[in-house]
């Protein structure tokens, strides 16, 4: 096959991807606002907002992972045209989304004792626990917006959930800005007031999304009468089925990441704060694969009900190549602004804090190297999970992305973080080799299930 095969399926996988991306962009700009804004406040505020968001990171990566069940399910009822299949996974979906989220919350603000037996230092532990209360609840609305998000997905209607991201950021900043620094007749609240702000930024997603779906004319059948006698105990196994193992794959690189947060914390403030600042930086680069990442499912889905394989391998193999060349791209942009980057999260003029702010500018910039070369592992890794399942294959690859990041990669991070001078460096050397082992398992179990698929194929049609 030559490669302009991949290429001219570029426009169609860009065309899906870009409102999902800047969707993702705008999750992860709600958290880079709440970086820059804490971190003028001083590198314990940031610290704390780190450690808060950590136990947040770990609930979300299970809510979202679980609600990516939907797309599947939706995206291969929507190629074989079966409304009914579609309704059913939408109401299903919805009401565990739902239930998910209230669980969710509860299961982070009885977690709170965990921070003291990590270690982390006194004064972050003691800013961090108000601020995780309220962050805590904006799980509830978050998992309910993910519910209708992976509906409207699955129907490639990726543009709904990038409009509730754009008005949610705008009301985030405006809602952290007056509350943060208490401006006008508003209090000063510090991190607790940007913990408010994502409240009520999530709550608003919400509505959006539930109105805004509700009015379109091709969707207005799946949003009329529902009742708990639909209810089927099958549908929902189904669900669950696919739900959790795609949930215990993103819980296990979350983990990893927060892993990296607490070991980066045993170290000192100003590593747990430059870690912080990296991470900021190299997940919003990241939301650009996982963007793919949805398209792969979409499309691999759609092709998988039309039971198109040969057609499916070329679909997938494209967003593999565009998911290269971006974060390729973006590798070059992080070597070249490495040490420009970090500062814009710093208040650099603080002469009380001059000594702590330049430290956790040269770790972050030090940090930005690695992270260069390992985004290119976690996109390739991301997308081809997502084209695993768009083929509702699951359980396989949790047990790779277990072995690839608990197995590989954190016990690298462990000894290189608290045996070696590498320190935070070698943290996240740790996260580069996890991400590079799942890229490549990850791929190499996708590969062998097209070719069982396009096998089986043609050895049905040559019974014919």
């Amino acid at each position: 096959m030559n490669l302009s095969q991949y290429t001219k399926e570029f426009r169609y996988n860009l065309q899906l991807a870009y409102p999902v991306i800047l969707g993702m962009l705008g999750h992860t700009l709600i958290g880079i606002v709440d970086n820059i804004m804490v971190g003028k406040l001083g590198s314990t505020e940031l610290a704390a907002v780190s450690l808060g968001n950590s136990l947040i990171f770990v609930a979300m990566s299970i809510g979202i992972g679980f609600s990516t069940a939907l797309t599947p399910i939706i995206g291969e009822a929507d190629a074989e045209k079966n409304n009914d299949k579609i309704r059913s996974a939408f109401h299903h979906g919805m009401l565990l989304c739902t239930i998910l989220g209230f669980a969710l919350f509860g299961m982070v603000v009885l977690a709170k004792p965990i921070m003291e037996l990590l270690h982390q230092p006194k004064e972050v532990i003691e800013l961090a626990k108000p601020y995780l209360d309220w962050v805590a609840f904006s799980l509830v609305p978050l998992i309910i917006y993910q519910g209708y998000k992976q509906f409207a997905d699955g129907l490639s209607m990726t543009k709904y959930s990038m409009y509730a991201i754009v008005g949610a950021n705008i009301i985030h900043v405006i809602i952290n800005y007056l509350l943060i620094y208490g401006i006008w007749i508003f209090p000063k609240m510090g991190i607790i007031g940007a913990a408010l702000g994502t409240v009520i930024s999530r709550i608003a997603m919400v509505v959006f999304m539930h109105f805004i779906l509700a009015k379109q004319e091709r969707l207005k059948q799946y949003f009329k009468g529902f009742s708990f006698d639909e209810i089927k105990k099958a549908t929902i196994v189904k669900i669950v089925n696919l739900g959790l193992p795609s949930a215990m794959q993103m819980l296990f690189e979350v983990v990893l990441f927060t892993a990296a947060i607490w070991l980066c914390g045993n170290i000192g403030k100003t590593s747990q704060a430059a870690n912080q600042i990296a991470l900021s930086l190299a997940s919003m680069t990241f939301m650009f694969a996982m963007g793919l990442s949805v398209v792969s499912m979409i499309r691999i889905s759609n092709q998988k009900g039309l039971q198109d394989y040969k057609n499916l391998v070329v679909v997938a193999r494209s967003i593999f190549l565009l998911a290269i060349i971006i974060e390729v791209v973006f590798a070059v942009l992080f070597v070249v602004f490495h040490q420009i980057l970090p500062p814009l999260f710093m208040d650099m003029k603080d002469q009380t804090q001059l000594v702590d702010n330049t430290e956790v500018v040269t770790i972050a910039a030090k940090l930005l190297l690695v992270a260069a070369i390992f985004q290119i592992s976690d996109g390739i890794q991301v997308v081809v999970l997502g084209a695993l399942r768009g083929l509702q294959d699951v359980k396989i690859p949790m047990y790779i992305t277990f072995v690839a990041y608990w197995i590989i990669g954190f016990p690298i991070s462990y000894y290189l973080g608290g045996y070696t001078q590498l320190k935070a460096v070698g943290v996240w050397l740790g996260l580069l080799a996890g991400l590079t082992a799942a890229a490549l398992f990850l791929y190499i179990r996708f590969h062998y299930l097209t070719k069982s698929l396009i096998l089986k194929d043609s050895l049905k049609i040559n019974s014919k």
